[in-house]
């Protein structure tokens, strides 16, 4: 009892002396890619905040005409002039995009392909986590509707515009909890059982499984697609549940910040020669991985 009190009261003291370590294990995995941009197009999904952002952010910089698709207009248009100021290109542009519902996905579909002619990067980052069960306008489980469903739908209706583009690349980001995704087919939309963390981790799932699909079906046509598990970052994913978000500030020395975890989507999104591993998963790793960058690792 009395060696069990010492560990505990000794644990903070540790995790101070090994927290740059932890830190900079945890942070490894840089796009070191120097890849330029110009006359590329790319659309980003949840660009108003977090990792969305940052990618968002670095894509600008290295000169690409940057759509941030969000659902609210105002964070997004607040984020365009902040990227735009920083980066000085000015062909930041925000419009709106609900994945819970699909009306909006068809309206931003439809107004995009009228507005451009090409489509070059599209990164399917927006998502929800640890929701109170509800549904999209449509009827589904909201984690399988907006992280999965709605971004199958987006990409299928740009899907010929990044034929027309390629070389071109889909990103999905995906996590590390998918190891604990089920497709639960008699089960889809949580109305027999339901439970917020195992409803996030089937999304990432489904998400990692269509990105498999989807690169076996477009092989040849010059589009390839990555999964991305970015790490644990400090964003706003984890604003529906108290406890993440009291575990989050809790371990908030160890997490990494948004512009880390959107290392991986860039890696994906940018990198050359990348076109030999479509359909794989990459995860931020400290170890060097064949052809890959300083960590950036393929689950083959």
């Amino acid at each position: 009892m009395v060696g069990v009190l010492l560990l505990l009261l000794l644990l903070p003291f540790f995790l101070y002396i090994a927290a740059p370590k932890i830190r900079k294990m945890l942070s490894s995995g840089v796009c070191t890619s120097t890849v330029q941009l110009p006359g590329k197009v790319a659309v980003v999904t949840g660009a108003n905040t977090g990792i969305g952002k940052e990618t968002a952010k670095e894509l600008a910089q290295r000169g690409a005409r940057v759509y941030l698709a969000c659902r609210d207009i105002q964070k997004g248009e607040l984020v365009a002039r902040e990227i735009q100021t920083m980066t000085g290109n000015q062909q930041v542009l925000v419009r709106e995009l609900d994945l819970a519902d699909t009306k909006s996905i068809r309206a931003f579909a439809k107004d995009f392909l009228a507005e451009e002619k090409h489509l070059h990067i599209l990164i399917n980052n927006a998502g929800v986590m640890m929701c109170p069960y509800s549904k999209t306008a449509d009827g589904f489980e909201m984690h399988m509707g907006v992280n999965h469903l709605g971004h199958f739908l987006l990409t299928h209706l740009l899907l010929e515009k990044l034929k027309e583009s390629a070389p071109s690349r889909v990103v999905n980001v995906s996590s590390l909890a998918h190891h604990l995704g089920r497709i639960h087919f008699h089960n889809l939309q949580g109305e027999k059982f339901y439970n917020a963390g195992l409803a996030y981790c089937h999304s990432k799932l489904a998400n990692i499984l269509f990105t498999q699909e989807l690169a076996r079906r477009l092989k040849g046509s010059g589009v390839t697609t990555y999964s991305v598990h970015p790490g644990t970052v400090n964003s706003e994913l984890v604003r529906h549940s108290p406890f993440m978000k009291w575990m989050w500030w809790l371990f908030s020395f160890f997490i990494k910040t948004p512009k880390q975890g959107a290392q991986t989507s860039l890696y994906c999104a940018i990198t050359e020669g990348l076109e030999i591993l479509n359909g794989h998963h990459f995860r931020a790793s400290k170890e060097p991985a064949p052809a890959l960058s300083q960590g950036l690792k393929a689950n083959v």
